[in-house]
């Protein structure tokens, strides 16, 4: 595997147990503020803070600036939003678990949507490792087995919108400088999440100083402001050029894998056997799919030798 490519999937790998390891945080903030409030103060936040270095370190990057990088920026960015969104309307009818398995979905829909939008054919060992992956999802996520409710329609929709964003990053990455279209991304989820919060939630707490400054809201906003949201959407802007969309989609469906870990360190919450095998079936999947397949073609030689 090519050293670029290796430092990619770690940097990515990296960037999921950042996600899962901030869900503790996010879940005691979102107590106190709207789920959708919370994302649009996180994003704007997110969006200060790479703006400002765009602006202070990185200015070059504007000369690039034309409206074919701002529409990809912004199709990015609704996707994100819509994937998040999504998910957030089908909690309130599904449960979180089924919801966790469903998002998880877009492990088996990215490698779909990069063929049919981008003519990228995975690999068998890609296959193969997705397919693993979404057996370890189900038995890590799904702890009740109940019918197809509108709740987990919409939270296939926001399986489709993540997976929209994977495919679309690994386009638009290449041909756009990495800092201006994650500023415009950013800026675009944040913008969108304010909209939405407008007519759909209770966003004048967000002005409540007793509820905007309750330590655990302060905290969960810095923490992923800066490093779930400004790091982490750079990164996968940054790294995911030296790789495919399938391989990035098992590397982030380790996300769950993290948030059960840090859930079972810090929370003290339980993992079944079931929730124990499953995590190891995710990291199963994404090492398998890692593995050359030039590895297994030598097996196959020495077999039939």
């Amino acid at each position: 595997m090519p050293k670029r490519q290796w430092f990619a999937d770690i940097t990515l790998l990296f960037v999921a147990f950042i996600w899962g390891a901030t869900f503790v945080v996010v879940q005691n903030a979102i107590a106190f503020l709207p789920p959708v409030t919370f994302n649009a103060i996180r994003f704007f936040m997110a969006a200060v803070l790479l703006g400002g270095w765009l602006i202070l370190f990185k200015r070059e990057q504007l000369v690039s600036f034309n409206m074919r990088l701002l529409l990809s920026g912004i199709i990015l960015g609704f996707w994100l939003f819509f994937g998040y969104a999504t998910q957030t309307a089908g909690l309130l009818y599904t449960s979180s678990a089924k919801a966790g398995f469903i998002t998880g979905l877009n492990v088996v829909l990215v490698p779909i949507i990069a063929f049919l939008l981008l003519k990228h054919r995975p690999g068998k060992n890609a296959v193969i490792g997705v397919l693993v992956a979404v057996t370890g999802l189900y038995l890590l996520t799904m702890t009740d087995i109940s019918a197809f409710n509108k709740g987990d329609a919409l939270v296939f929709l926001c399986s489709i919108g993540f997976a929209m964003q994977i495919v679309l990053t690994g386009k638009y990455s290449s041909r756009y400088p990495t800092l201006l279209l994650t500023v415009i991304q950013i800026c675009t989820v944040s913008l969108l999440s304010l909209l939405y919060a407008f007519f759909f939630e209770d966003w004048i707490l967000a002005a409540d100083s007793t509820v905007l400054f309750q330590t655990d809201v302060i905290f969960a906003l810095v923490i992923t402001s800066v490093f779930a949201t400004a790091f982490a959407f750079f990164a996968q802007t940054n790294f995911q050029k030296y790789t495919s969309p399938t391989r990035v989609a098992l590397i982030f469906a380790t996300e769950p894998v993290f948030a059960a870990l840090t859930g079972f360190l810090w929370a003290g919450d339980r993992l079944s056997p079931s929730a124990v095998f499953g995590c190891i079936l995710i990291l199963a999947g994404m090492i398998f799919a890692e593995i050359p397949a030039k590895n297994f073609n030598f097996f196959k030689s020495k077999k039939a030798s």
